[in-house]
């Protein structure tokens, strides 16, 4: 008899319920088995918010818990508007269901190797062209028509104002030093005039970071090899996807920002302050913003004195 999955309402009930394999591991077989996919050798893979786990036969089944059923349906609908529209590959939906209130998807898994493995000991070049690439991904993406990813909520303007009423507290939560706050209260008096609010929403995946694409080796170079997890995507402002490689990635080099907006498709003469302004107030506002600890630019809160310091360092040209 195989227990139920459970009724888990917070994230850390839930981590500690997916650390004991042996509480999940019966139920993800029988999932697999009921779909007349095998399950002998499964491999956990440990970052992430949800379950996932791979099935024998290059299948990937990810396991959303109930407080997360959102993501589900977010993945659930772009992997479909995306399907066929990308010139690099993203998985194929293969089988969904729901298990005791827990949804689910099975997917194809790609090849490559994740970008977080690869990416430290690349050469800067490579860094430049990587970086290149994926702002030329991000842009291919936004060309896609959203579809019925337009449904998701919040839409743009709600989850804008949302973010915009709980910043200030977010970011003293999260330990932003205090000469910061000042800037941070100017830039949202001004964000609702600096982000666009009704322009044509596009498809966003909110994390263009290396944890979610994967690199392969062409020509004795790596480039993008594929695109996945696309659990938070919503539809808006375009610039929100290009905070992810800035902060992880492009890190304040001034070649590795120009080959990212390259990619992206800002003309060099567009790179001015009124852009990196709005860039920051998203950066602020970003549903994952943890600025202390996502902007990879080693000692920066020493090195700035207020946000409009910080985004000439992140932007440099």
């Amino acid at each position: 008899m195989i227990a139920p999955l459970p009724s888990i309402t917070d994230y850390d009930t839930y981590r500690a319920w997916r650390g004991d394999t042996s509480r999940w591991l019966p139920v993800v077989r029988d999932i697999a088995d009921g779909h007349g996919l095998s399950c002998d050798d499964p491999h956990v893979f440990s970052t992430g918010t949800n379950l996932v786990v791979g099935l024998d036969g290059e299948l990937i089944l990810k396991l959303f818990p109930p407080f997360l059923r959102p993501q589900c349906v977010s993945e659930r609908g772009a992997l479909a508007e995306l399907r066929g529209r990308l010139g690099i590959p993203i998985p194929e939906l293969v089988a969904e269901g729901e298990r005791d209130g827990w949804p689910y998807l099975v997917i194809t898994r790609l090849s490559g190797t994740v970008g977080s493995e690869v990416w430290p000991s690349l050469p800067e070049a490579e860094r430049e062209r990587v970086l290149g690439e994926i702002g030329a991904v991000i842009a291919e993406v936004q060309r896609v028509p959203p579809g019925r990813l337009l449904a998701i909520e919040p839409r743009w303007e709600a989850f804008m104002r949302g973010q915009i009423v709980q910043c200030r507290a977010r970011h003293e939560r999260l330990g932003l030093p205090a000469k910061f706050l000042s800037s941070l209260d100017d830039l949202l008096r001004d964000a609702t005039e600096l982000v666009p609010m009704h322009a044509p929403p596009v498809i966003l995946t909110g994390e263009y970071i290396p944890e979610n694409f994967l690199l392969g080796r062409r020509a004795d170079v790596w480039h993008v090899a594929g695109l996945f997890d696309f659990g938070d995507v919503r539809t808006g402002w375009g610039e929100y996807d290009l905070l992810g490689p800035s902060a992880f990635m492009a890190a304040g080099h001034p070649r590795r920002v120009r080959s990212l907006f390259d990619g992206y498709g800002i003309p060099q003469a567009e790179v001015n302050f009124a852009l990196k302004r709005r860039l920051m107030a998203l950066m602020m506002l970003h549903a994952a913003s943890d600025p202390l600890r996502h902007i990879c630019i080693a000692g920066w809160p020493d090195r700035v004195d207020d946000l409009v310091q910080l985004q000439e360092l992140i932007w440099s040209d």
